[in-house]
């Protein structure tokens, strides 16, 4: 029987893949917190799980009439990305997918009435919210990636994100499932942006959206994650990511407003031009994702 090991809210931005130089030079001579705790969450978290699988919930991947898996054997390639090709350009990438469980988790969302297809056409894109974590956070264990679909609701990622936890326990895997993607997600206009490349969260947006951040992350990192899930429609004033789609199925397989794994940072709440970005991991709790055994 498999399970869920562990579980991250995480941080994606081009920014982390930039040259240290470039870093710096945009962000007032310091590095950003975002990635020294990516290195902490290999050095600290995965070494020490050693999972046989990770599960990215790709914010970028935007399907339209179903979530899609991606099921190949391998995954190699350069990625140059068409939003910022200046900055991510001819990105090496090399790693193991997972068919079998990739195959398991779309049978179990068509169980549950909803619609997932495992797709292992090898000129399928990817995406820089699986692309930018490699570098930092990729050892010997499989990546499989889940699509975002741009037609979904919350209900929707609540149906599909219960169903992979479904398949999880129903492999051999031990997994660790990454939500990669923003909290608020308003940038700064063209004509102002450069003005707010600093990683201070004074950047942010919006006041009203700075607040509603960090009031989540409070409620994170107090494992309450039904307020979180109860103030959705809230939050979406402020335009999370994706329709915050990424952390929504990643709750959902740890049990959904039942979950009450607390969240411990492993990065500042940072600026990205407008954007609210923060790597929040949560430890699978003693007692199990859901306050009981198993």
């Amino acid at each position: 029987m498999g399970e869920v090991i562990g579980a991250g809210l995480v941080a994606h931005v081009p920014t982390m893949v930039l040259p240290e130089e470039t870093r710096l030079e945009l962000n007032e001579g310091r590095e950003i917190s975002l990635v020294p705790g990516l290195h902490r969450l290999r050095a600290e978290v995965l070494d020490r799980l050693r999972p046989d699988t990770i599960v990215v919930f790709d914010a970028h991947w935007a399907t339209t009439v179903e979530f899609v898996v991606a099921a190949h054997a391998r995954r190699s390639g350069r990625y140059t990305s068409d939003e910022l090709p200046r900055g991510m350009c001819q990105m090496p990438y090399d790693f193991a997918g997972d068919p079998e469980l990739a195959r398991l988790m779309a049978d179990e969302v068509e169980v549950a009435g909803s619609w997932m297809t495992p797709i292992d056409d090898p000129c399928l894109p990817i995406h820089y919210p699986t692309v930018n974590l490699l570098p930092f956070l990729h050892g010997d264990e499989r990546w499989v990636s889940v699509s975002i679909p741009q037609t979904a609701e919350p209900d929707d990622f609540a149906v599909a994100g219960a169903a992979i936890g479904r398949a999880v326990e129903r492999s051999d895997r031990r997994v660790v499932l990454l939500a990669s993607g923003a909290m608020s997600h308003t940038f700064w206009k063209l004509r102002e942006l450069r003005d707010h490349e600093s990683s201070d969260p004074i950047h942010i947006r919006t006041p009203g959206a700075r607040a509603a951040d960090l009031e989540r992350l409070d409620w994170l990192e107090r494992g309450d994650h039904a307020k979180v899930l109860d103030t959705m429609g809230e939050f979406a004033r402020h335009k999370p990511e994706a329709g915050f789609g990424h952390y929504l199925m990643m709750v959902a397989a740890l049990g959904g407003r039942e979950c009450i794994a607390p969240g411990e940072r492993f990065s500042d709440y940072e600026n990205s031009i407008g954007t609210g970005q923060v790597h929040v991991w949560f430890e699978r709790p003693d007692r199990g994702w859901a306050g009981r055994d198993g």
